[in-house]
């Protein structure tokens, strides 16, 4: 069996770019959502003539739904703030005709108003809901999968202790507030708690460093005694945490539908 510092050696070596987690495999697990993202992605793909996908990562899940899509959109276009992500993306996406361009949160997407018909993401970063709705055809769907509220908080507040306050973000009806005031309908709102397993303290660290805004000022070294505590823990038994994700599924109202609703 390998020592604690092995593990943590590895595991702070490990590549964490894209939104791969293959790393994990053996060392921890993770309940999926029951509505199948990816499998609906790549349907609303095939439906679309001008799709784009926002904070894709490496590219990973848009590339899985491509290559389920019975019919591929004749323009596709991802979005990546990070540049190893944006790196990663380009060469996974461009060999499958899909323009990639750096977008960070908060900047404006880098796309002509209504230039696209569906707009997608797997884990947005920050959902900018005026700026999606600009970039949306009036009629044009926005479908992703966000992570909700005290996401893996069990694992978080193990390290930082209680977190009351930000235990309230990511609220999905207060996005989907959101998106109703930036002129989308929301057609459809699901909510899943989704339990998670760790195995191996070399998980712990590694999905700390791929997910840094979990414990922001994590180091290995800087946690070592909380770390090795939760070592002896994981020899005998799973540390169990659980994931909220919510998938939301919007329309953009077009101009004569949104001034028939301000004359009511």
């Amino acid at each position: 069996m390998r020592t604690f510092e092995e593990k943590v050696a590895a595991a702070a070596a490990a590549d964490v770019t894209g939104w791969g987690f293959g790393f994990l495999d053996g060392r921890a697990t993770e309940e999926r959502p029951p509505w199948g993202y990816v499998r609906r992605l790549a349907d609303a793909l095939s439906s679309a003539d001008a799709a784009l996908d926002l904070d894709t990562g490496g590219g990973e899940v848009l590339a899985e739904a491509l290559d389920l899509s019975a019919r591929r959109p004749v323009r596709a276009a991802a979005t990546e703030g990070w540049e190893p992500n944006l790196v990663r993306a380009r060469e996974r996406l461009h060999p499958l005709g899909v323009e990639v361009m750096a977008a960070g949160p908060g900047a404006p997407l880098p796309f002509a108003a209504g230039s696209f018909d569906l707009v997608t993401s797997r884990h947005p970063v920050a959902p900018d809901w005026a700026e999606i709705a600009r970039v949306l055809r009036p009629g044009g769907g926005y479908l992703a999968q966000h992570v909700g509220p005290a996401s893996a908080f069990e694992l978080v507040e193990y390290f930082l202790g209680p977190q009351p306050e930000a235990r309230k973000g990511r609220d999905p009806e207060r996005e989907a507030e959101q998106a109703r005031g930036s002129g989308l309908d929301v057609d459809e709102l699901l909510t899943a708690r989704c339990r998670m397993e760790f195995f191996d303290i070399g998980a712990v660290v590694w999905i700390l460093r791929k997910c840094p805004w979990w414990v922001p000022d994590f180091t290995p070294a800087r946690y070592e005694a909380k770390l090795r505590q939760l070592d002896a823990q994981l020899r005998s038994e799973p540390f169990v945490a659980h994931s909220t994700r919510h998938l939301i599924r919007a329309t953009r109202v077009g101009p004569a539908e949104r001034r028939g609703r301000a004359a009511r």
